[in-house]
């Protein structure tokens, strides 16, 4: 399994999620299976103006090869000279976001806007793949504009004549947001067109449902994106599964251990990447950060709404981890998950 040079152990990835995907739960994932894992959509304007936020998306930590820099913007001219420079600054695979669906992205021509157009797409991929100097382009798209305009087949063909060493399809359209269902049979017509290696998303909650869309629609890889947010364990059980294995169950200790970890995770980031800030205000500015994490971790447990009413103001180390303890104690049957739940969804990144 590979795209362009790159050797691939497993067929689950992480998405690029924005606000979401930083280092330490890239690599966090990476630790408990994924395959492979993006940065958070990067702005072509700012890797070329050097911001101190993309500098943040940038970081990464060692092990993380091949690292992939996801970008946007409206101009192919742009696309390739931020391209030419996430390479310079390391990057072993660069992907085109032309899916997100959001309006201020949109409204530039960037994102799924630009998928409207397959020549666009193809001029903006032979571009970017001109200025990287061989480093791997590839695409992330969505099914197509609205239910009038479905176009992913042309935008996947386009993408592929253009030099795109892979191709990511989400099967709503930019119309649906991330409402309604993915469509998977999208994916399959997409595999059936092309013959660059397919990466599916959507709808992908919970290990059960990335296998059964790689065995019914044939694609190469998935893309894990809401169903990890909360749970990077199930790249565990993706990888016992890949191995012909039974998952570990995950215990109460593990899970605490693994939160109070990406909460010291992201302090040391938050830290790194602003020396001169002091260091109980990186604190406070990192924990704030990671609450929404917070909460998805404690999604579907009994003790789950309780512990959400006090998060929203707990802004340091001790504090998270005091909270834990007072709403998880060990023993308690608040841990376990409640079957009177929902798992609904969470919201996208």
């Amino acid at each position: 399994m590979h795209i362009g040079p790159h050797q691939f152990s497993g067929s689950f990835f992480l998405a690029p999620l924005a606000g979401v995907s930083d280092r330490p739960f890239r690599l966090l994932c990476r630790e408990m299976g994924a395959a492979f894992a993006y940065t958070e959509m990067v702005s072509a304007h700012g890797l070329l103006h050097g911001s101190l936020q993309t500098e943040s998306y940038l970081d990464r930590d060692p092990s993380e090869v091949p690292f992939a820099v996801q970008i946007f913007a409206s101009e192919p001219e742009v696309l390739a000279r931020a391209g030419a420079e996430a390479v310079k600054r390391g990057a072993d695979l660069v992907d085109i976001n032309m899916a997100c669906p959001v309006k201020k992205v949109c409204g530039t021509g960037a994102g799924a806007a630009m998928a409207r157009d397959p020549a666009r797409v193809e001029a903006a991929v032979r571009a970017v793949a001109a200025a990287t100097g061989g480093v791997p382009v590839s695409v992330k798209i969505r099914a197509g504009w609205d239910a009038n305009e479905v176009n992913c087949v042309d935008v996947a063909r386009a993408a592929e004549a253009g030099g795109a060493a892979a191709v990511a399809l989400h099967g709503r359209t930019r119309a649906q947001g991330y409402s309604g269902r993915a469509d998977w049979t999208r994916l399959a017509a997409v595999k059936r067109a092309v013959g660059i290696p397919v990466l599916g998303s959507g709808d992908v909650f919970t290990a059960q449902d990335a296998l059964r869309m790689k065995r019914e629609t044939g694609v190469d890889f998935v893309l894990v994106a809401r169903g990890a947010c909360g749970n990077p364990w199930i790249f565990r059980e993706l990888r016992c599964a890949e191995e012909g294995r039974a998952a570990p169950p995950l215990t109460r200790d593990e899970w605490v251990s693994t939160i109070l970890r990406h909460v010291r995770m992201q302090i040391d980031h938050r830290r790194a990447q602003r020396p001169r800030e002091r260091p109980e205000v990186a604190e406070d500015h990192a924990v704030r950060e990671l609450r929404r994490h917070l909460l998805w971790y404690t999604r579907g447990r009994r003790g789950g709404v309780a512990f959400r009413r006090d998060a929203v103001s707990v802004n340091t180390l001790a504090g998270v981890e005091a909270l834990v303890e007072r709403h998880f104690p060990p023993g308690s049957p608040a841990f376990e998950l409640d079957p009177s739940i929902a798992p609904t969804p969470v919201d996208e990144p």
